[in-house]
């Protein structure tokens, strides 16, 4: 099957996937307000920031069909990354809004209908199932992760289900804010951790798994070697790597050639996908040791 070809489907699923999140979303929202339930308007935004990273990705892996212009030579993957800030800015102004109103409601419970919430939960399983079922039987990364983003919210669904279950059944409305307070900040952790990663990538931080000291010092140890500076790694999008390097060699023999080589060797590794090695003679190095 050709690249296209996967490429294709790949937007089609994630298009159906958004449609069927934001859809449901909007119901949700309503759903919340008519049932007078925190823990459903909880689960709706959460499933907001889901639809705006659905949309996001969607319109993402479109672009990304399109050859780098000449402003931009690394493309258009970057721009995911102010996707998924974006997803969490607005994730946790909701969040903090959703838990502001669950807390009151800890001190004073209001009534939800029951039958509303019970229907809405069942539907929120039906309504991610069919999106995890849909995205799953796609072959890229986004399509991968989205996917078992969206399990996490049929798993979620379930537990409003089983809490709407016990309110029912005991007459205790305090269930409604504990679960919301749950969801929330299970939601909380997880933007948080992305938050982290996605900001950790466009400070351009050494990447995760990459040792950049023992990097440094396994090539100093090389012959021919004399100093390295000017060392830098970091990645593109969060998945693609780029290392560059100063390499001060003893100009003795084909050393130029060699020492590239023998670095392109030790840097056998899949995610880096640019590799730039400057090396300079002892006579012509830079002045000054940069980092």
């Amino acid at each position: 099957m050709s690249e296209d070809h996967l490429h294709h489907h790949s937007g089609d699923n994630l298009k159906v996937a958004f449609f069927l999140n934001l859809g449901f979303t909007v119901l949700e929202i309503f759903g919340g307000i008519w049932t007078n339930s925190i823990a459903i308007l909880s689960d709706a935004v959460h499933d907001l920031g889901d639809s705006l990273s659905l949309g996001l990705a969607w319109y993402f892996e479109r672009l990304s069909k399109r050859g780098p212009p000449p402003q931009q030579t690394y493309g258009y993957r970057r721009y995911r990354l102010l996707g998924g800030l974006i997803t969490g800015v607005v994730l946790l102004a909701g969040l903090g809004f959703v838990l502001w109103h669950s807390f009151q409601r800890l001190f004073v419970p209001a009534e939800v209908r029951m039958s509303g919430i019970i229907g809405l939960a069942i539907l929120g399983v039906l309504f991610n199932g069919v999106a995890v079922l849909k995205v799953r039987k796609g072959n890229s990364l986004t399509e991968n992760l989205v996917s078992w983003h969206l399990l996490e919210d049929t798993l979620g669904w379930g537990a409003v289900l089983i809490g709407a279950g016990v309110m029912a059944i005991w007459d205790v409305p305090i269930v409604d804010p504990i679960l919301s307070i749950g969801i929330s900040l299970v939601i909380l952790w997880n933007v948080g951790r992305n938050l982290k990663k996605v900001l950790a990538v466009l400070l351009q931080a050494t990447p995760i798994g990459f040792d950049l000291e023992a990097f440094v010092e396994e090539v100093e140890q090389m012959e021919g070697v004399v100093s390295l500076h000017d060392v830098h790694c970091w990645s593109i999008d969060g998945e693609s790597r780029v290392l560059s390097a100063h390499i001060v060699g003893d100009g003795r023999g084909d050393w130029s050639i060699e020492i590239r080589k023998r670095i392109r060797d030790l840097l056998d590794d899949d995610t880096l996908e640019n590799v730039t090695l400057e090396v300079e003679s002892p006579d012509f190095a830079c002045p000054q040791d940069h980092g």
